[in-house]
Formats: C-alpha cells, structure tokens, sequence
C-alpha cells in the first residue's frame, strides 16, 4: 500500500510519524508518500534526508502548486500499489488502524476503508467545539445528500483501492479540503464502505489547512457534484460569498441612513460598495483562492484590482439591464440578466487576472 500524507510545515512532524507507520505496518508491504506543498520550514528537505536512508518514504515537493485536495490526488496518481491512503501529517489521526483498513480492503469487504473518529463512545475526537460543531453538520447534510450511511464523512484519514482513485482522478476537483466527500459523490453510490473506529488526537504541530469556514468550500463540493460538474466549486464559492457581500451592503447602506442621515444617499451607497467589496475581496482572498491569497502589503494592491474589475462588472450590469427593460423586457428578467452578467464577469477576472497562479 502507499500512505500519502499531503504536509505545510510538518517538517517535526514527518520522522514521528514515520516511525509510527514503520511500528504499524511491520509485517506489510507498504511505502509513505510525502506531497509537501514548498513548506518554508523545510519539511520536503526532512522527508528527502529520510528517503536517502529507507525506500519505504519519498517525497513529491510542489512548486507554485498549493491545497490539500490536489496533493492527495498527485500522491495517489505516483503509486503503483493495490491499495492507496492519506492520513494527516499533523499526527492527529491513529496510524495504528491502518492495518485493520488494510486488511478490510484485501479480504473483500470494502473498496473504500474510512477511519472514522470516536470522542468518548461517540463520532468526533480531540476538536474544537467549533470544528466538532462543523463535523456533525456535515455529516448530517452529506448523508441527506449523498444517501451514503457514512458516519464521518468529514474524515480526512482513508484507504481505498488505487484502480478506483484512477479511474475517478479526472472527475476529482484538485481544490478544497474535504477529499473523501469528493470521492464518495464522484463515484455515484459505486463504493462497498467499511469504517474503522478510533480516537482522534491533539495536533502536535504543524499548521491546519482547515479554516473556520471550511463550511462554505463543503458545501461548493456539493452543489458542484449535485449540478452534475456543471457549476465549478469556485464558482459556487465565490456566489455564495457574493451573497454575503449583498447583506454586507444592505446593512451599511441602512446603518449611514439611519445614524449618518446628512452624508445623504449617494455617500451611503459609496460606503456600503466599499465595505461590500471589502469583505468579498477577504473572503474569496480567504476561501475561494485561498491557494493563491495575498498577503501583507500586497493585500492592498490586489483589493484595488479586485475592485477595479468588479466596477467593470457594474457597469456591465447597468448598461445590459438598461437595455433589455428599455426593450419591454420584464424589470426582474431585465435586473436578474445584469446581475448574472456581472456575477460572471468578476468571477472571470478574479480567477484569470486578480488571483491567477503567482508564484510564491
């Protein structure tokens, strides 16, 4: 079997856990596949400096190329073995069942193998009340969703047969966190799942590629699966965050108009446009490219090209909405055209121009 563990400064972390699975998997074949995404701290050096003593761990270090998802999905593709996994670098999931998921695979009675996270008798583990909170939710919508009896769906420690990851590879979404609910609904209810229990840790060390909204990347997986691949996870995400951008500017709007009366209506529409394009720049900065974010001082410089292009998008609305109410076309048909005209837009020029690939 081959172990991928996809690693962000878990350069102390990677000989622990090596040494763990070398105890656990002693009487198996088996081989640890570190994906490291360019770890500043020096991880891929570690895992490298290991691989020149023992075969059994190699390293695949990604440059310009960054997220959990897409690691996995190149680790699987690396391996020639009969059975492919991931498990954290963090050291929180229980490397010593692996044998069990190993042996479940083998004998026939699962193609899919999930560790599944127990908190005293019950679903979860060493999390936060928050992260818990998250977990329970989606795996309540996922089995409504999915129709899959999955208890954890949320886990992010599996193994599964490597002909099966092959054959799904092209419909996997490189993008998001939650691998194991993208392999799930990409095989269309084709998997025998069998779930093995265990107790989840406190992290080590290491840095989460978790956010407290992870939710909403969640959810654009499963709106993606659910418009048959149709709609990009990008997309939903960014139009889910346009929402809040929406609510973020009514409340503005109303607050200059209720407390601020003699800056007058055209001020108060300048400052909640501002404040809304403000917290969409954060939140697609922070969720829907979070890959390729801004930081520091160059968060300044990508809010103003992020707002330029989006008043790109507004005028385009205008103009076309104008133009089809002019031509007796019904108000709401005229003003949902724009707006899916200007949605479009500045989804094209966040994704090719604001946010594309820069390097580190």
């Amino acid at each position: 079997m081959s172990v991928v563990v996809p690693t962000y400064q878990e350069s102390t972390n990677i000989p622990i856990l090596f040494d763990r699975i070398k105890y656990a998997l002693n009487a198996e074949p088996w081989e640890l596949i570190v994906v490291d995404d360019d770890s500043p701290d020096g991880t891929s050096s570690v895992a490298f400096a290991l691989a020149a003593e023992d075969r059994r761990i190699r390293c695949l270090r990604r440059v310009n190329r960054s997220g959990l998802a897409g690691a996995v999905i190149e680790g699987w593709m690396s391996s020639s073995a009969d059975f492919v996994a991931v498990i954290d670098g963090d050291l929180q999931h229980d490397e010593s069942i692996l044998p069990k998921m190993y042996e479940a695979l083998a004998k026939g009675s699962g193609n899919l193998a999930i560790g599944t996270r127990l908190r005293d008798g019950d679903l979860g583990g060493s999390l936060s009340p928050a992260r818990q909170a998250l977990s329970d939710m989606g795996a309540w919508f996922f089995r409504r969703i999915a129709g899959a009896a999955v208890a954890d769906p949320m886990s992010g420690f599996f193994m599964i047969r490597r002909e099966i990851v092959s054959r799904l590879a092209p419909r996997l979404s490189p993008d998001g966190f939650k691998i194991l609910v993208d392999v799930i609904l990409s095989a269309g209810g084709g998997l025998k799942i069998v779930e093995v229990p265990y107790v989840f840790r406190k992290r080590n060390s290491g840095e989460s590629k978790l956010t407290p909204l992870v939710g909403m990347d969640f959810l654009g997986l499963v709106v993606h699966h659910a418009s048959g691949g149709l709609l990009p996870i990008r997309f939903v995400l960014f139009t889910s965050i346009g929402a809040v951008g929406l609510l973020v500017h009514i409340v503005a709007l109303s607050a200059v108009l209720h407390w601020f009366r003699m800056l007058g209506f055209e001020a108060g529409q300048l400052i909640a446009t501002i404040l809304a394009m403000g917290s969409n720049f954060i939140l697609n900065n922070e969720i829907t490219y979070r890959p390729y974010r801004y930081s520091g001082p160059s968060l300044v410089a990508g809010f103003v090209a992020f707002a330029l292009g989006c008043s790109v998008g507004v005028l385009a609305n205008i103009n076309v909405a104008s133009w089809l109410y002019t031509a007796d076309e019904t108000w709401w048909v005229a003003g949902l055209a724009g707006a899916l005209l200007s949605v479009v837009w500045n989804y094209a020029v966040s994704t090719n121009l604001i946010w594309r690939r820069r390097h580190r």
